[in-house]
């Protein structure tokens, strides 16, 4: 029988990367997602896995360190708060340059700058735009209870070596710090080193007896060769765009009005609908559950049953924006946010949307 023990969202990413068979965690504390490297140097698991957890002196020393693990084929993985991201994002454009997998956990605080430690959905540009520089993509999944957290963490590893790319789990700061059960699955063991050589010998700088010897870079000063790459990068997003889309509704098979809405506010959203449903209005939810790729054919599918979309955001206006170029003008679609950790009521959010029906 599965174990089912009541935990922080942050605290259920740490169980989840030892569950997974994480190799290593190199992190910084930043609040709201301290707990996760907190719970892992309280659990110890260099003491039963052999997982390496280790502080480093910075975030950009942080995403360099699974940089050089996940350049060994390894299950690395870092975690950090918006402005420790920003700090990261040029190693994390190196990583996607390189081809490289990796897991990066991003439990969003209020922004620009320092900002609040409070709970914010400010990241999305950063994150389903690539962050650094460069035409890449990071894969994006956007839990919404401490059991995705937790789930989550073995998702990103799966996908990041299915298509050797790092892999973000965007949190935000409600669901870090809310307390839920999460139900844990029998742990996986770490790989050993002959099925990392069987899973990565073709790339991972894991040894060259036998064979020629892999170079792991992202530098290509040939003009001709840096297009050719890029033009095979975006073949891979393709990919991904085609295959790896998650998604979730809530009452919209014959909805007339719907919400988008993801992380801690698609939750809000469920309570939004049930109350306008109370009341006659044919309202649903639908949650990108992965941000990149966004549910784009899934939208669009319901647009023809539908009067208005409302994108409901922590933040000034962000995911509206790919909402509104999948409609491309046929109904309307309105935006509304809270900003600087102020959290929305249902209530509340069912008066604005009344308005604009």
């Amino acid at each position: 029988m599965a174990e089912k023990i009541l935990m922080k969202g942050n605290e259920a990413i740490a169980y989840g990367a030892i569950d997974c068979g994480c190799d290593g965690y190199f992190g910084y504390p930043i609040t709201p997602q301290s707990e996760v490297m907190e719970t892992l140097m309280k659990v110890q698991p260099w003491e039963t896995t052999g997982m390496v957890v280790l502080q480093a002196e910075s975030e950009t020393s942080s995403i360099n360190m699974v940089y050089g693990g996940a350049c060994c084929g390894k299950k690395v993985m870092t975690s950090s708060s918006s402005p420790g991201i920003s700090l990261m994002c040029e190693g994390l454009s190196y990583i996607a340059g390189a081809e490289l997998p990796c897991v990066v956990v991003n439990v969003m605080r209020g922004g620009p700058g320092l900002g609040t430690i409070q709970p914010s959905q400010g990241d999305y540009f950063q994150a389903v735009k690539g962050g650094g520089h460069g035409d890449y993509h990071p894969i994006v999944l956007a839990p919404a209870s401490a059991q995705d957290m937790y789930d989550f963490v073995g998702e990103a590893f799966e996908l990041a070596f299915k298509y050797r790319n790092p892999a973000m789990i965007l949190g935000d700061g409600v669901i870090g710090q809310m307390m839920e059960k999460v139900e844990l699955r029998p742990a996986k063991p770490r790989r050993t080193d002959e099925e990392i050589r069987a899973l990565c010998d073709s790339w991972a700088t894991i040894g060259n007896k036998g064979r020629h010897g892999n170079t792991i870079t992202s530098l290509a000063l040939d003009p001709q060769v840096q297009e050719n790459f890029n033009i095979k990068l975006q073949k891979k997003y393709a990919e991904i765009e085609a295959n790896e889309v998650r998604y979730s509704t809530y009452m919209t098979d014959d909805a007339e009005y719907l919400i988008v809405a993801f992380g801690c506010m698609s939750r809000i959203g469920e309570k939004v609908v049930e109350l306008a449903r109370e009341e006659g209005i044919k309202l649903g939810l639908l949650r990108p559950i992965t941000l990149y790729p966004f549910p784009k054919k899934e939208i669009d599918a319901l647009v023809p049953q539908l009067k208005n979309i409302l994108s409901l955001e922590l933040n000034a206006g962000q995911m509206v924006e790919d909402i509104r170029l999948i409609v491309n003008g046929r109904i309307p679609v309105n935006f509304y946010g809270r900003q600087g950790g102020m959290i929305p009521d249902p209530e509340e959010i069912l008066e604005v949307f009344k308005k604009t029906m």
